[in-house]
C-alpha cells in the first residue's frame, strides 16, 4: 500500500473540525479518494455517490462555521451496509433479484438517524446475498477481500463496511448482525464491532430473521463506537420490539472505571476447536486485563453449541424472505442461500418453536451466568481468515458458515451485547480479535471494557499492512 500519514478517528476529525484545523469537505475528498484507491482491489462498495457525499460535506462545513453543528458526528465521512433503506439509492442486498429501479424513498432508522446527525453518506457497502453467510461474496457485485491480505476472506456478512472502515474509505459505518456479521469481519479485519443488545438500534422493516436480527456500529476505536451508537440508539416508532432511550450516554459511560469487574475467560466455549495461534493470543490480552484490575477467571459459560437451533431459526427466516422473490428467481439465487432456502422450507411451525424455546432457555441460563460474572471474554473467531471463494475453510470438512462461527451465533439467540476488539495479530500478520460478552442491557459495561483494552494494548489504526507485503 501506499505511504500515507496515519488516519484520523471520527473523534479526531470532530476535534479537529472544531478547531478549525480541518474541514469536513477535505476529509470527505479524503475518503473518496481512498476509495478511488483502494476500491478497485478490495471492492467494498456496491455504491459510491461523491456529489451528494460532498454536497453534505458543504452543508457540514457551513454548520461548523457557524459553530452550530448538529450532532457529536456532524461531518464525518460514513456508510452504511446495502442492507439498510436509504433514500435515493438502492438497497439491493447483493441480490440480482430486486428491482433497482423501482422508487428508493424511505430511510430506514439507521440511515435517518445518521441524516438528522450530520454524518456525510459516501455510499452503501457491499454484503452477501441478504447477509446470508459469514463471508462476503454475492451474485450482485462479486468478492470482497481481506485488506490485510486481498487473496484472503474480509469475513462477513458486513466485510464491505469492515473493509471499507480498516482501509479508511470512510470512518463510521454500520453493519448488521444476524449471528456474527458486524464481530466476524471486524475481527478479520482488524477493527472495532459492536452488536449491541437486542432491540437498542430500531430496525425498519422488521427483519425476517427475527430476534437474531441486530444492527451494529463498526470504526477503527471504541470511542468512536460509543459515539456512534449514541446515534443509532434513538427511538423510531416504526420498531415496535426497540427499546428506550438509556440515560445517560455512552460516550460518557464508556470511560468508566472497570476495574474489580469479574470476568470470566472462556478459550472454547467448552466445544469449539480453536486455531492455537488465536487461543494465545487472546490468552495474552486476558492476562493483560487480569493485570490490570479485572478479576479474571477461567470459566465456561456451561452451555453445549445450540447450532441446531441457530439453524433453524436463520434458515426458517431465510425462507420467509426468499419466499417474496419474484416467480421464478430461483436460478439467480446464489446456491448456498438456495439450499439454506430449501431447507427452511422443511421446517414445521412446531420445529420453529422449540428453536424458539431452545434460545429463551439459552437466554436465561446466560442471566443465570452473569450473576456470577460481569462480562465474559473469548476468542471472536476460531479460524483466521481464509482464501476467498470459499463458504468454509478450504480442507476444513465443514460444510455451513455457522461452523466455523461458533463464537458469535450463541449471543445473537440470547440478544446480549457482544463487542470484537483486536487482540493482536498472528505470524502472518492477520489480525485477531477478542470478544466481550455482557448481559442483556449492559452495552455501557462492554463497550468500557473494551476501551480498556485499547488502552492497555493499543492497536494500529493506519491503514493495513499486507502481510504478504
Amino acid at each position: 500500500m501506499s505511504s500515507t500519514p496515519p488516519m484520523l478517528t471520527a473523534s479526531e476529525l470532530v476535534a479537529a473540525y472544531s478547531a478549525g484545523e480541518l474541514s469536513p469537505v477535505e476529509a470527505t475528498r479524503a475518503a473518496l479518494d481512498a476509495i478511488d484507491e483502494y476500491d478497485p482491489e478490495y471492492h467494498a462498495f456496491t455504491l459510491v455517490d461523491p456529489e451528494s457525499a460532498l454536497a453534505a460535506a458543504r452543508g457540514s462545513e457551513e454548520r461548523w462555521r457557524e459553530g452550530n453543528p448538529i450532532g457529536w458526528l456532524d461531518g464525518v465521512p460514513a456508510l452504511v451496509k446495502d442492507m439498510f433503506l436509504t433514500r435515493g439509492w438502492p438497497t439491493l442486498r447483493g441480490s440480482l433479484c430486486i428491482d433497482r429501479d423501482r422508487p428508493w424513498e424511505v430511510d430506514s432508522p439507521i440511515t435517518a438517524r445518521m441524516r438528522e446527525h450530520g454524518l456525510v453518506l459516501l455510499g452503501k457497502t457491499t454484503t452477501p446475498e441478504l447477509g446470508w453467510k459469514a463471508v462476503t461474496d454475492s451474485p450482485l457485485d462479486g468478492v470482497t477481500r481481506n485488506p490485510w491480505d486481498p487473496a484472503l476472506t474480509s469475513g462477513g456478512s458486513s466485510g464491505g463496511s469492515a473493509v471499507a472502515v480498516a482501509t479508511g474509505m470512510g470512518e463510521l459505518s454500520v453493519g448488521t448482525d444476524g449471528g456474527g456479521s458486524v464481530r466476524i469481519p471486524a475481527s478479520f479485519c482488524g477493527i472495532v464491532g459492536f452488536k449491541p443488545t437486542g432491540g437498542r438500534i430500531p430496525l425498519y422493516p422488521a427483519s425476517p430473521f427475527g430476534a437474531l436480527a441486530h444492527a451494529g456500529p463498526m470504526a477503527r476505536s471504541v470511542d468512536d463506537v460509543a459515539l456512534l451508537l449514541d446515534v443509532l440508539a434513538m427511538p423510531d416508532h416504526r420498531d415496535p420490539s426497540s427499546l428506550p432511550l438509556s440515560s445517560g450516554t455512552y460516550r460518557e459511560a464508556v470511560r468508566r472505571d472497570v476495574r474489580g469487574l469479574r470476568a470470566a475467560y472462556s478459550p472454547a466455549l467448552g466445544y469449539l476447536d480453536v486455531d492455537p495461534e488465536i487461543t494465545q493470543l487472546v490468552a495474552s490480552v486476558v492476562a493483560v486485563l487480569g493485570e490490570a484490575g479485572l478479576t479474571v477467571e477461567e470459566a465456561d459459560p456451561g452451555f453445549t453449541d445450540p447450532i441446531e437451533a441457530f439453524g433453524v431459526l436463520w434458515s426458517t427466516g431465510a425462507a420467509k424472505w426468499l419466499d417474496s422473490f419474484p416467480e421464478g428467481s430461483g436460478h439467480r439465487v446464489d446456491p448456498g442461500l438456495r439450499r439454506v432456502w430449501e431447507r427452511g422450507r422443511t421446517y414445521s411451525a412446531r420445529d420453529y418453536l422449540d428453536a424458539t424455546a431452545e434460545r429463551m432457555a439459552l437466554g436465561i441460563h446466560m442471566g443465570e451466568f452473569h450473576t456470577h460474572y460481569d462480562v465474559l471474554l473469548t476468542p471472536t473467531m476460531p479460524v483466521q481468515p481464509f482464501e476467498v471463494g470459499h463458504d468454509v475453510p478450504p480442507g476444513s470438512g465443514l460444510t455451513d458458515w455457522p461452523q466455523w462461527t461458533g463464537f458469535t451465533y450463541p449471543f445473537n439467540m440470547t440478544q446480549q451485547p457482544a463487542v470484537s476488539v483486536p487482540a493482536g495479530f498472528t505470524s502472518q500478520g492477520l489480525p485477531v480479535g477478542l470478544q466481550i460478552v455482557g448481559p442483556r442491557h449492559s452495552d455501557d459495561l462492554v463497550l468500557a471494557v473494551a476501551r480498556l483494552v485499547e488502552e492497555l494494548r493499543p492497536w494500529p489504526t493506519g491503514r493495513p499492512t499486507r502481510s504478504r507485503d
